[in-house]
């Protein structure tokens, strides 16, 4: 059996990757890294230092002209700022819409493509990280339960049952992501999650937060923050 993860070089998706890598062996494993606009190559960076430690296959996909019409604040056309507010925070300001850093409809498209991509490599199932701290509150609706079932459907009847989609973290806090991902030693020190580009992270949006919380329910330090 091979796996295909949708890999971002963020700490979900490392973790994913760490997984999926347990289970099925790093030879059995494809990891594909989605550029779609970013305002940074971070997770670009993070993604290829953590496939070569892991001696994965990378692949890369290059969909950022379907986001060209998008202002979603996280990509290089917006004219919007990338917000420095917590998730929840946010969210009392967007009237039941995900948050301003929702890229649209994203992971439909990225597990779309990664269907196709995993089918032609003899993949049988497909990974992403989406947990159930992202879906909270409509933050981020393709990271849900309900999203995360009928995609698994539509996936598995249009492959005629040969694929299959598992998001091993959907009913899950970032802080059970991170827990699995120190047993497992997923190299947190590479990865990338700051929705800014700089050469730290700026612990103020909304990812970061998020990110420094689940390390601190763990009861440890965050080693991206203490080694870049």
């Amino acid at each position: 059996m091979k796996a295909l993860v949708l890999f971002s070089g963020g700490l979900d998706s490392t973790t994913c990757l760490a997984l999926a890598i347990e289970k099925y062996g790093a030879d059995e494993v494809i990891a594909l890294s989605v550029s779609y606009g970013q305002k940074h190559t971070r997770e670009i960076d993070a993604a290829n230092a953590i496939a070569a430690h892991y001696g994965v296959k990378l692949q890369t996909l290059d969909l950022a002209a379907i986001f060209a019409d998008s202002d979603c604040s996280l990509l290089k056309g917006s004219s919007q700022e990338i917000p420095k507010e917590s998730y929840v925070e946010q969210l009392g300001d967007t009237n039941g819409k995900p948050v301003s850093t929702y890229v649209p409809f994203r992971n439909g498209l990225f597990l779309s493509s990664a269907a196709s991509i995993a089918l032609s490599h003899d993949c049988e199932v497909i990974y992403y990280g989406a947990h159930a701290d992202d879906a909270a509150g409509s933050a981020y609706p393709d990271c849900s339960q309900d999203f995360n079932d009928a995609i698994n459907r539509a996936i598995s009847l249009g492959s005629g049952r040969q694929l299959r989609v598992e998001a091993p973290f959907v009913g899950k806090t970032k802080a059970d992501v991170v827990a699995e991902g120190l047993r497992l030693h997923a190299p947190y020190e590479l990865t990338w999650s700051c929705y800014e580009g700089g050469e730290q992270p700026c612990g103020l949006c909304g990812t970061c937060r998020d990110r420094a919380a689940a390390f601190a329910e763990n009861g440890v330090e965050d080693p991206a923050l203490t080694i870049k």
